[in-house]
Formats: structure tokens, sequence, C-alpha cells
């Protein structure tokens, strides 16, 4: 005789079964007061239910991931943009052999920041050939966005060193696909970018920040303002790439005309190869 818990479990598949039997047949999901409540779609995104919706967002990465173990992260930000230098080149070609002065003046930028995509390729490698055979508590994990660019190298990198790494994409309107490195099992998608922020942190042991645009200023900016006010731990905030980080944002600036404190300078260092940025974060914790 089954148990209650088969039954159970048997009757929440058949409700789930049901909503993905309308979805895949094109047929209208009308209000119905007798399904059930989690598989009740117009109900869940109700503006009423949106704390549910959080809860669910900070849960489901959780739970999977202490499922595997995954308690040490090093977040790799970075622009979604930058593609490899083989990938570059190519753009470059096609771009050349097409005559448009503007597709030609952006392959060329994107060629000259391909040597950022391979650099952040090399750091997930020795991040994941550092963790190799490691005690679980002892282990570091590439984090990203898991989108393309500078996530998509540090994911590889990881990859190619048999290692396993974490994605955490946000659904957008314009986005790619994810990046196909990122271990399957922790490639999660996220609505709200503020869950997202909250778990790239509460795992974090350091970030790396590669260049990037308005997203990668968002994430770095407030996990530095996370650190200053103590609302975080101290963590290893690299900023990686000097030349790009001192011409788009003069922190001097910020010092000279006392809305930082000189010491707030020390919350984050410059790296300018891999070795470099992961001998910072070795340093930090005494590895």
């Amino acid at each position: 005789m089954p148990s209650t818990r088969n039954l159970h479990d048997r009757r929440l598949a058949d409700a789930w079964a049901t909503l993905t039997s309308h979805s895949t047949q094109g047929l209208p999901l009308d209000p119905d007061a007798g399904r059930l409540a989690f598989a009740d779609p117009e109900f869940l995104l109700r503006r009423e239910t949106r704390g549910i919706r959080f809860q669910l967002e900070l849960l489901k990465p959780d739970l999977e991931q202490q499922a595997l173990g995954i308690e040490n992260t090093i977040v790799v930000f970075g622009s979604a943009r930058f593609r490899s230098e083989d990938e570059a080149a190519e753009l470059v070609k096609k771009a050349e052999a097409g005559g448009d002065a503007e597709m030609i003046r952006r392959a060329k930028a994107l060629a000259r920041n391909a040597p950022y995509y391979e650099k952040a390729r090399a750091f997930g490698r020795l991040v994941a050939e550092y963790s190799a055979g490691k005690e679980p508590q002892d282990m570091l994990f590439i984090c990203t966005g898991g989108g393309p660019g500078i996530m998509e190298a540090a994911n590889r990198g990881a990859h190619e060193a048999n290692g396993i790494s974490v994605g955490l994409a946000i659904a957008l309107p314009m986005e790619e696909k994810p990046n196909p490195y990122v271990t399957p099992a922790l490639n999660f998608r996220f609505h709200y970018f503020a869950l997202r922020k909250m778990h790239f942190m509460m795992r974090a042991k350091a970030l790396v920040a590669f260049p990037g645009g308005f997203g990668t200023l968002d994430e770095l900016f407030e996990v530095i303002t996370l650190v200053q006010t103590r609302k975080a731990k101290q963590v290893p905030i690299v900023l990686f790439g000097t030349d790009y980080w001192k011409k788009l944002v003069n922190f001097d600036v910020l010092v000279d005309e006392g809305v930082i404190s000189p010491q707030d300078l020390q919350l984050f260092t410059w790296a300018d190869t891999p070795e470099v940025a992961w001998e910072a974060i070795k340093a930090f914790y005494r590895l």
C-alpha cells in the first residue's frame, strides 16, 4: 500500500502536469478557484503575492547550492559584450568586409578588449585548479551572472579545469542565452535584481570586477557600499584592469571632496593579470 507521502507527491505532480499540459497545448488559463495555489500562475503573479515570489527566489538557489556543497564563492563581474580573441578577430574580419564604419568601430573595440575575456578565463581556471582535491569547506567556486562575455569566460575557465561553477542569470527582454559553461545544476535564473544581488553576496569570499558597463558598476558599488557600511563582511574586492578603472572613476576626487574617507580606498585593490588577482585573494585569507 503506497505511503501518504507518495500519494501526496503524486497529487502535487498531477497538479503540475495539468498546468504544463495547458501551456504546451496553448490552452487558455482562465481563473480557477479550484486550482492548487502553488500551481496557479495567475495567483502567484498577483501583486499581493510578490513577497512569496521573493521568498522562492531566495530559497531555491540557496537550497540547491547547499545540496551541492557550494559554501564559498569568488564572484566575477564584467561586461557581457566582450568576446574571446578568436571570436573578436572574426567579427573584425566580417565588419571590414561589410564596409560599415560604425560596425568596424564596434568590432575593433571588441578586439581591443578581448584580452580581458582571456584573462577572466585564466582566472577561473586558477580558482578551479586550487580547489581540486580540497575538502568541501576549503573549496572556492567561481560564481558569475551566468551570461556571455566576462561571465562566460570565468565559467569557461573553471569548466576547462574540470571544476564546477555557479551562474546567477537575470531574465531580461534583450538577454542572450545562458553561457554553456555554468554547471547545469547551478544555473539559476532570477526575476528580481535585488534577490540576485543578495545571492552574489551570501557566499562571496571575494569579488573580481573586470571592465564593464552599467550593470558591472551597479554590482561593484553595491558591494563596496555594503562593505564600507559594514552591512557585509569585508572581502577582497579586486578591480581588474587598472587603466580602465582609473580612467573611468577618479576615486581620489571622492577623497578630495570629502565624500569618502581616505581609508575607504583600501576597500579595494588593483590587478592586471589573473595571477595578481588570485594572489591578492590568497594573501587576504592566508591560503
